[in-house]
């Protein structure tokens, strides 16, 4: 296992991190977790040198805190630095904010977590959660000795990453990157310039959900066969990463034994600046199979809304394209069916008009509407 430092902090923590929002469950429904199971890889992967453990609020509805509690008893606390997150969508005044964060040390059953983030935070989220005194309620806890570290997980867009970024002596931000991430949310020149900043980088879907190891396009398979050293898709996809030196932490969701196995693995060799530049290459080849397996190719960028109709079009756009990159259409169908939005268009042109992209979006709501219903 490969280790890295939080600069302006005493935390050095593994590159591998374990998620715990995707534990071993005991239905298809995603709860309850399988505890036995979920302590046996947590505990395996603490003893194999996994350091830092990521957990929060409302992971597996809440009982992913409890369950981390009780992998961390027994003498496994004191080998990991923890992390759990504020629920900022709960908090409605100041005194809410140490109300949670009790409610959750106490399903943690421990009296200070190392890192504590304000939690899947956008522009709009961070400045309602700020204006209530959240770097008060951080100075307050840390004087408390009930957080050690404040921080903050992030989804948004590369402006709104700068403009958390400036606001606060942050000593890590959580962000999602991937291969296919490089340009999206916080981008990977926000994470260039947070580390600048002196801010410790945690990864959040590395391999997008797994989607990045599943159901590989032949294009991108062919891309990595072509390769002198072969690794797995999920190889690749943590190699992009660890390779970048502003990136101390890569979480994964680990869910099965072989998971776990197979990533302990990959980080054995988990050095920064070690990609050659044919394997940089490698990754924007990937990244640009996947791409050309879009085929809306929305943004979200959010013009078009409000629709009068009140259709969510880039919620629908985003999810037929990514069923596209990753071979999931009949799932994508399934759910679009649940409520059909796209068949309330009137046809109105509004959208149209707003769209930077040019978009034809009459025409392809009227094309997913009629693949979907021809699927049901």
């Amino acid at each position: 296992m490969k280790y890295s430092s939080f600069p302006g902090t005493d935390i050095c923590a593994s590159r591998l991190g374990y998620g715990c929002m995707r534990l071993p469950v005991k239905n298809e429904e995603g709860n309850p977790i399988d505890h036995p199971e979920a302590i046996r890889l947590i505990r395996h992967a603490i003893d194999n040198g996994v350091t830092y453990v990521d957990t929060a609020w409302g992971y597996h509805g809440g009982e992913s805190e409890v369950l981390v509690g009780e992998a961390l008893a027994d003498g496994y606390r004191e080998k990991v630095t923890l992390t759990t997150k504020l629920p900022v969508w709960k908090v409605e005044k100041y005194e809410d904010m140490e109300a949670l964060l009790d409610q959750q040390l106490g399903r943690l059953k421990q009296d200070h977590v190392d890192f504590y983030l304000a939690h899947a935070v956008g522009r709009e989220s961070f400045d309602r959660v700020r204006d209530l005194g959240l770097f008060k309620f951080f100075e307050d806890m840390q004087r408390k000795g009930k957080i050690r570290y404040p921080g903050f997980s992030f989804h948004d867009d590369a402006e709104a990453f700068k403009h958390i970024l400036d606001s606060y002596d942050w000593k890590m931000a959580q962000v999602q990157m991937n291969i296919l991430d490089e340009f999206n949310q916080a981008t990977m020149k926000g994470i260039e310039y947070a580390a600048s900043k002196g801010i410790g980088i945690v990864i959040m879907e590395p391999l997008r959900g797994g989607a990045l190891t599943r159901n590989v396009p032949e294009s991108v398979k062919q891309l990595y066969g072509e390769m002198p050293v072969k690794r797995s898709p999920a190889a690749w996809a943590f190699r992009y990463l660890y390779d970048r030196p502003e990136i101390v932490t890569i979480l994964s969701g680990m869910s099965e034994y072989s998971q776990v196995a197979e990533n302990l693995e990959i980080f054995d060799e988990a050095d920064a600046n070690t990609c050659s530049e044919a394997e940089k290459q490698l990754f924007c080849r990937v990244r640009e199979a996947y791409e050309a397996r879009v085929r809306v190719g929305c943004t979200g960028c959010e013009y078009c809304q409000p629709c009068p109709q009140e259709i969510k079009i880039p919620k629908i756009f985003r999810g037929y394209d990514n069923a596209c990159i990753f071979d999931q259409l009949e799932r994508f169908y399934a759910n679009y069916m649940t409520d059909r939005m796209a068949q309330n268009c009137i046809k109105c042109g509004a959208c149209e008009s707003a769209c930077p992209q040019h978009i034809e979006i009459r025409s392809w709501l009227e094309r997913i509407d009629d693949e979907a219903a021809q699927h049901a």
